[in-house]
């Protein structure tokens, strides 16, 4: 088992879970988060002042998922979430050594 970590730019949530629901991907875990890296920050006016806004708004999603399921996972995320400017995010791929579903008590992947 797996479990992926994707930052993303906020507006593209919706496209990203429409196209992992479309995959069979029903549960995932959503942050809001601000982070800071190659598309730096930027310049704002707020009432004649201006200030420099470093930590971009962005989106944490996580999701268990089979190791089998890991490079369909990636591909659909990309494609969903990709405008082709910087800033567009990253995924994190790391190993999930349990898993466990509270209400059942089912155990590794039958609990994803």
């Amino acid at each position: 088992m797996k479990m992926m970590t994707a930052i993303i730019k906020p507006f593209k949530l919706d496209d990203v879970r429409d196209a992992l629901h479309q995959l069979g991907i029903t549960g995932m875990t959503v942050e809001e988060v601000k982070g800071y890296g190659r598309q730096k920050g930027h310049t704002e006016l707020y009432r004649g002042a201006e200030y420099v806004v470093e930590f971009q708004p962005k989106i944490k999603i996580q999701i268990g998922i089979s190791d089998e399921r890991v490079d369909a996972v990636i591909d659909v995320v990309c494609k969903a979430a990709s405008t082709g400017k910087i800033g567009d995010g990253k995924i994190f791929i790391t190993a999930l050594e349990q898993s466990v579903r509270i209400r059942t008590g089912e155990t590794g992947e039958e609990a994803l």
